[in-house]
């Protein structure tokens, strides 16, 4: 198997571990992460001063000569796939999709292919990188498997590296559109007793609180305000519909990005989204607030009805800013017409 080999001094005032060392100081232009790195000295993929080394909590001196010999990248073990996928954007770095509904991100169990890992694999062939070690597209982010919309996919290590820091640092722009149950108002008085949630100027509703797994239910997240990971979203409404209102089209935008955010947010608040099977249950709205056509499309909206919208960053390798809009699903169209009692032109 080919090999290459990056060479490189250690620089004044170390970290006091190998890994944070190796991290702070090798070229950039390896796109190595810190994981990565690690991974690597496991393997005894790593040399100090000629003798391999690795335990990644070793210390090193200012000075020290290093040298990581990388293999040529593995062939993946998932299987390309034809599987026609909506390209928003393309170069030799990365890939922004526009997913549809139904479509997992990567393989996991019960779900072995037709993911978008798969397409993707058939889709960019030979133009990709051996990202992490592996011949594969990078998923910096993902979302759930009946949320459409947009994400960003690295092409080569150099790609993933610098996205995967941007998500890590929230410095992506994600804004979702959802369809959910009730109006999130400033106002209700019932908001103002749902601990994490506030409202910001501009009648935006702010929902801070930690998420976990749930304790019992592993296909789940639960809200917690101690231990699990710091979560914020901000919610701002769209459009109402109902006499009175019950259902709004919501624009969500998220400071960080925890699985299931956006669902177990609006739940929390109260506000859970139309067809959600797993946080927004199916309510009994009131007969007169709707009409029988909506109030049928509202009961049988068969997924969460939330589209990633908008995707914006700032490109890894040439700097520019990107920022993408991909328009609402035909079926978040269709349900939004009946609504407004509309006839719906999905297309």
């Amino acid at each position: 198997m080919n090999s290459r080999s990056i060479v490189f001094d250690i620089a004044a005032d170390p970290p006091p571990r190998l890994d944070k060392a190796l991290s702070r100081d090798v070229p950039a232009e390896a796109a190595l992460s810190r994981t990565r790195l690690a991974r690597l000295i496991a393997e005894g993929a790593v040399a100090i001063d000629g003798q391999p080394v690795t335990d990644a909590k070793a210390r090193i001196a200012e000075g020290a000569r290093v040298e990581i010999t990388l293999e040529a990248a593995e062939d993946s073990h998932i299987g390309p796939e034809a599987i026609a996928l909506d390209v928003v954007y393309e170069d030799a770095d990365l890939i922004v999709i526009n997913k549809p509904a139904g479509m997992v991100v990567h393989p996991a169990p019960g779900s072995p292919s037709g993911t978008l890992v798969n397409a993707l694999l058939h889709h960019c062939g030979d133009e990709l990188s051996g990202v992490g070690g592996v011949r594969r597209p990078g998923i910096v982010h993902r979302i759930d498997k009946d949320t459409s919309g947009l994400l960003v996919v690295a092409k080569s290590d150099a790609a993933h590296h610098g996205l995967a820091a941007q998500f890590e640092a929230h410095s992506a722009e994600r804004h979702y559109k959802a369809i959910c149950y009730g109006v999130p108002d400033a106002n209700d008085p019932r908001l103002r007793g749902v601990r994490g949630v506030s409202f910001e100027p501009g009648n935006i509703m702010k929902i801070t609180t930690q998420l976990a797994r749930h304790r019992t239910d592993r296909q789940r997240q639960a809200v917690l305000f101690q231990g699990g990971r710091h979560a914020v979203t901000r919610v701002r409404v769209e459009e109402s519909f109902g006499a009175p209102e019950v259902a709004a089209l919501v624009d969500c935008w998220l400071e960080t990005g925890r699985t299931h955010q956006i669902r177990v947010h609006m739940a929390h608040a109260g506000h859970g989204l139309i067809g959600d099977p797993t946080y927004g249950g199916r309510r009994k709205l009131a007969q007169k607030a709707l009409s029988p056509v909506a109030l049928e499309a509202v009961q049988a909206f068969p997924r969460q009805a939330l589209h990633a919208a908008v995707l914006g960053f700032v490109h890894p390798l040439s700097g520019a800013a990107l920022r993408f809009e991909a328009p609402l699903p035909g079926d978040m169209v269709s349900l939004l017409a009946a609504l407004r009692g509309e006839t719906a032109n999905p297309s």
